[in-house]
């Protein structure tokens, strides 16, 4: 068998709360595709994150959005795994529930790498996926202690992703968004019209 047929899809997984999904999350994917060359990017919005307080768009809504934005890009999909599983949203339960063959590899910034080890049986996470980890304004790509001590007996790995980092975030577009405010920088047009036709983020941050 060649080396060609025998390598395993890499599918770069992307979580997070998309309240609403914005052009940085799909510039972070992008860079996945070509730098980290993955076969394909899953997005995975949240149900309910256990470390968090409720979100302001509800699963569907948040879905949808993820949908309109990643339209464009045959290699970008929704996976909506953890919208469909009641309760609260755990990442382990997440990797347990996909297909084996594929090597995952979970995406996130470096922000999210610094507070990695507070996540709910983090150590089988680690063992599970590689990190792809990206740099985020005002965050160093620090790994924290216990994961570097799983990647010191090599049953864990941390890549780094080149990527270039931006301000934006979903805070500030549904801040602009409240106060009336223009946030056809932050989010694709398609997305931007969902949120007017179904009124959201209008009176609250």
């Amino acid at each position: 068998m060649s080396a060609t047929t025998d390598r395993r899809e890499r599918i770069a997984l992307f979580g997070g709360s998309f309240d609403p999904i914005h052009c940085a999350h799909l510039r972070l994917a992008q860079a996945a595709l070509v730098h980290g060359q993955m076969d394909q990017v899953q997005f995975i919005p949240a149900g309910q994150p256990w470390q968090r307080a409720k979100l302001k768009a509800s699963p569907t809504h948040r879905a949808a959005m993820v949908a309109l934005a990643i339209q464009d890009e045959s290699r970008f999909c929704l996976n909506p795994i953890e919208i469909e599983r009641d309760g609260e949203t755990y990442t382990i339960d997440t990797l347990r529930a996909l297909p084996t063959g594929p090597a995952y590899f979970w995406l996130l910034g470096a922000d999210q790498l610094e507070n990695f080890c507070s996540w709910a049986e983090w150590e089988a996470i680690a063992q599970t996926v590689t990190f792809l980890v990206a740099c985020r304004p005002q965050h160093q790509l620090t790994v924290p202690d216990p994961l570097q001590s799983l990647i010191d007996q090599g049953l864990s790995r941390v890549e780094t992703l080149p990527f270039e980092a931006m301000s934006t975030s979903a805070t500030r577009v549904r801040e602009q968004l409240a106060r009336g405010l223009a946030v056809s920088d932050d989010v694709c047009p398609a997305v931007l019209n969902y949120i007017n036709k179904h009124h959201l983020y209008q009176n609250t941050v």
